[in-house]
């Protein structure tokens, strides 16, 4: 399913992508079927690569659900790398542990059940590589908690920004998504012009932020 690139363009990129494992695969399946929202396979590789680049120590996931996108980065980073991810739903924590639970890395990745802007002032780590993949109209609340958290030089990824292309033009905009495209709109402007920080957004997938912390 495409969300703001043409489909030929997306299927040529997914076409190049590395073979996943099969236990990945069959989590997509089972997010598709059940209409639970992952990452896409080409965010989930341009993670991968940043976390090569980065070899973070310690990692902060808000958003878990079935836990996709903490297993793609415990596949890339080190036995020294801890994983912190945060998850409201209970049914997606029990769905996550289960996932995880089958890893070799199992031991590395925390799930922390709870709404994220009560967990977030409450925790005492610092991270080098923080994901943002929660509810998109409350980016900015979870980006100034997450700023604290962040180690310099530290990298916070934020997933959706485009939202299916309604971030970038009204024309795409259903009405009962206005708030949150608002919402978007502000949040990216304020990353985009907040000092101490650099952001670049990347149109692939649903539309990513990088911002690092200089």
């Amino acid at each position: 399913m495409n969300y703001i690139n043409e489909e030929y363009i997306e299927e040529y990129i997914r076409s190049i992508l590395p073979e996943r494992s099969d236990y990945l695969k069959s989590m997509e399946d089972y997010a598709d079927r059940n209409h639970v929202p992952i990452v896409q396979p080409e965010v989930a590789q341009f993670l991968r690569v940043l976390l090569l680049i980065k070899k973070p120590a310690k990692i902060l996931e808000v958003g878990t659900a079935i836990g996709y996108s903490s297993i793609v980065m415990g596949e890339f980073t080190g036995e020294n790398c801890n994983i912190t991810t945060i998850e409201k739903r209970e049914d997606m924590v029990s769905a996550a542990e289960k996932n995880i639970e089958k890893t070799n890395f199992k031991d590395r990745i925390n799930i922390i059940k709870g709404e994220a802007m009560e967990i977030l002032p409450s925790l005492k780590d610092k991270y080098d590589f923080i994901f943002l993949d929660a509810a998109k109209g409350h980016y900015l609340e979870f980006f100034n908690c997450c700023i604290e958290l962040l180690n310099k030089g530290g990298i916070i990824v934020s997933d959706n920004v485009l939202y299916k292309g309604m971030v970038a033009t009204d024309e795409l905009v259903i009405r009962r998504k206005k708030t949150i495209v608002k919402r978007m709109r502000q949040y990216l402007k304020y990353i985009s012009e907040l000092e101490g920080f650099h952001s670049s957004i990347i149109p692939i997938g649903d539309g990513i932020a990088v911002t690092c912390k200089v």
